[in-house]
């Protein structure tokens, strides 16, 4: 048994301020190989699509060299921890593509070797959360993996009958329900699509009933969905887990993901109360819809608290393609869009009914233009809504040489190579997000544009925060924001400046992170 958590720091202040990095496993650190292999699974720490060794003991260990707070950090999002197929199939390319990121279920149930075991993993979150950082798992409910084979992929359908079942699956083989045209049916990639629509009762399938280490049992009465939700459940109330990021949430039912959440909140209760742990927070869930934006959607009332936003890589990767940063005008022109984009953030978040994740980069949309890395950092820290930070943009992580740009994203962390100055970059913003959640909550309220200082003020906390973005000198009036002596302080540097006759007289070099301060 653990021991209670009661000198954790806080991770109730998460849910209002996610501030969330994204790791996958297998490709962020390694601490050890013991795992490496497991299953009879081939070590080739080179291949496109294989496994390379990462595993809960390397988060650990990052977690305790403190690289997560010092980026500000509040949540980390690791890959699927339960138990993968064993085998591999052909990628596009004609490369062995093993489930190293977490996506082709064998067992719910199970921690998959490769990674480590439950005693490692548990000390991964119990470390995350000694250190005021929720965990997030990621996690599939509208299909199982591949059925494979140590050498690759076997004929269509082989081994589906001895493995899953038709009640369980849908595959578009003999003796298979096949997909159907809607969200909830299709089969996508040919993996089997659970049939969580269905509301017939199910028994274990012959791939658990014959497992020896499965933890899976009959369920009395059960269709498939509640299989899932007490299966994914477990791991909440066995572990603590604080969140799910929820994969294909638009090929599963609502109703699903609602039972999940209410699962998962209970679970996190039970645990909370075993492990003396004080939080009072709720269970976490964000959706991975495809193509979902920054609208509040059905997710919102199916359980979900946030929403992945595919929007915002698109909009900022084109708002900066091209921007002058060396010109005047052409900063000018770059500040105006970007406060446009700010303000509509803010506008269409505040009334706090939802909430969205937005990213640079992504495992499945790929990496943004690392030249401007920079210039990505800071608009994504200081954007209204929530963040998520995919591993390696705060060092310029290069990608794998490969044209599937899912596979070219994934590449290893760069740790022999990281961009000291970019990482600093990213430390100084993302620390700044951390103490304000007026950058995220807050309303946004342009004051010059020349250079460009906005203000974010958040009622519900009386967090108020001024930014500068330069280069650039200015007598900016503040008075509708702060009174006369107010003192503010740069997060950065240290230095201070006094409100007087409603102003204050700026010069910026780059940013300057401005927050309220007392003797």
């Amino acid at each position: 048994m653990v021991a209670a958590s009661t000198n954790n720091i806080s991770r109730d202040p998460f849910p209002a301020n996610p501030i969330v990095y994204f790791l996958m496993t297998d490709r962020f650190h390694a601490a050890g190989d013991a795992g490496l292999g497991s299953y009879g699974r081939p070590v080739d720490r080179a291949g496109i699509g294989t496994f390379h060794g990462g595993n809960f003991a390397g988060v650990t260990q990052k977690l305790r060299d403190g690289w997560f707070s010092r980026l500000g950090i509040n949540a980390i999002w690791i890959s699927a921890p339960y138990e993968q197929v064993h085998g591999w199939v052909q990628g596009n390319e004609g490369f062995a593509h093993e489930p190293y990121h977490g996506y082709w279920p064998l067992d719910f149930t199970c921690v998959d070797r490769n990674f480590g075991d439950m005693s490692s993993l548990r000390e991964l979150v119990d470390t995350a959360h000694g250190a005021g950082i929720a965990v997030i798992l990621d996690v599939a409910m509208s299909h199982v993996g591949y059925v494979t084979r140590p050498d690759g992929y076997p004929p269509i359908g082989t081994g589906l009958p001895a493995c899953w079942g038709p009640d369980w699956v849908r595959a578009d083989v003999p003796g298979y329900l096949p997909g159907g045209e809607d969200d909830l049916t299709r089969i996508h990639f040919d993996l089997p699509k659970l049939r969580t629509e269905c509301n017939a009762a199910v028994t274990l399938p012959a791939a658990l009933r014959a497992k020896p280490d499965t933890r899976a049992v009959d369920l009395e009465a059960t269709p498939v969905r509640g299989y899932l939700v007490q299966w994914l459940s477990r791991w909440v109330r066995d572990f603590g887990i604080d969140g799910f990021r929820c994969d294909s949430a638009r090929h599963v039912d609502l109703r699903c993901w609602s039972e999940l959440k209410q699962a998962s909140d209970a679970a996190l209760s039970g645990w909370r109360n075993e492990h003396g742990d004080s939080g009072t927070a709720r269970f976490w869930m964000v959706a991975e819809a495809y193509g979902h934006g920054l609208q509040r959607s059905a997710y919102f009332d199916g359980g979900f608290d946030s929403v992945l936003n595919f929007d915002f890589q698109h909009e900022i990767e084109t708002l900066l393609a091209d921007a002058d940063t060396v010109t005047p005008f052409g900063r000018g022109l770059m500040w105006r869009r970007l406060d446009k984009l700010f303000a509509r953030y803010a506008t269409e978040l505040a009334n706090g009914q939802h909430d969205v994740l937005s990213y640079l980069s992504s495992h499945d949309t790929g990496l943004f233009c690392r030249d401007r890395l920079r210039l990505g950092a800071s608009a994504l820290m200081l954007l209204p809504g929530g963040v998520q930070v995919f591993y390696g943009d705060e060092t310029a992580r290069p990608p794998l040489a490969s044209s599937d740009p899912a596979q070219a994203a994934r590449s290893d962390m760069n740790w022999d190579s990281v961009d000291e100055a970019l990482l600093a970059h990213w430390q100084r913003l993302g620390r700044f997000r951390s103490a304000h959640v007026a950058l995220a909550r807050g309303a946004h309220r342009r004051l010059c544009m020349e250079p460009y200082v906005f203000a974010r003020a958040d009622a519900a906390s009386g967090d108020t925060v001024l930014v500068a973005w330069g280069p650039g000198q200015a007598r900016v009036c503040v008075g509708s924001v702060f009174a006369d002596g107010t003192r503010l302080r740069d997060a950065g540097s240290g230095a201070t400046w006094e409100v007087m006759d409603g102003h204050v007289e700026l010069a910026v070099d780059e940013l300057l992170l401005l927050e309220t301060y007392e003797d």
